[in-house]
């Protein structure tokens, strides 16, 4: 399954790729204008409509003797799609470890048990109002399906390229990074004011009343 997964994204079989993208984004910007049940109902007649007329043909040939009985798409009910015990145990354990995680890191950005985690959460969910109130979660999904679906086949073609670049953004990271630890550090390191500098205003006062006194000795 994931590997068929994969040949779809990185487009391997470009006639199989084009007809599931083209569908994806055709449903998807259908339900914009219609209900999710009408553009499904359509498009499982749209569907029926093809396969019903080419089983009518083969079996008009096959009455008139021009074909030996042959179903048209027999492939497709040869292929066994039906889950094995073992395969439905994996399954159901990897979607209930999955919920149970997503259950137990909610929990803990919800009662604040790391602040900064919780923080970010709460960042994140402010960021998601925001993006809510330009689209909604149609357009999302129809903009990560010509993601998933683009994105990979670009890296793919320009990967020297993009890998290039990703390194430059690295470095200019590490440079503004180490800049600002040399500024915190030279705050740091910065001298303090030296305790000697009372001892002489002391010095300094008690010179200037030295001849205070004096003038007051000799009045007397």
């Amino acid at each position: 399954m994931g590997n068929k997964l994969v040949d779809l994204v990185y487009w391997r079989h470009m006639r199989r790729t084009g007809v599931v993208f083209t569908g994806l984004v055709i449903s998807l910007a259908s339900v914009f204008q219609l209900s999710a049940i009408t553009v499904l109902s359509h498009i499982f007649l749209s569907i029926m409509s093809v396969t019903f007329a080419l089983r009518l043909y083969y079996k008009l040939l096959e009455l008139m003797r021009w074909n030996p009985g042959v179903h048209p798409f027999q492939s497709y009910l040869d292929n066994d799609s039906s889950l094995t015990d073992k395969d439905t145990v994996m399954l159901v354990e990897e979607v209930v470890l999955l919920i149970a995680f997503a259950v137990t890191e909610i929990k803990r950005l919800l009662f604040i048990e790391s602040m900064i985690d919780s923080l970010k959460f709460v960042i994140f969910l402010y960021l998601l109002t925001c993006v809510g109130v330009q689209i909604n979660g149609l357009t999302l999904v129809i903009t990560a399906v010509i993601a998933i679906f683009s994105i990979p086949l670009l890296y793919k073609k320009q990967k020297l390229r993009i890998r290039r670049m990703v390194r430059a953004v690295k470095n200019l990271v590490k440079k503004i990074k180490s800049m600002f630890m040399g500024l915190i550090d030279s705050v740091k390191r910065s001298p303090a004011p030296e305790p000697a500098a009372k001892p002489a205003l002391a010095a300094s006062a008690a010179a200037a009343a030295a001849p205070a006194t004096k003038q007051k000795a000799k009045t007397k």
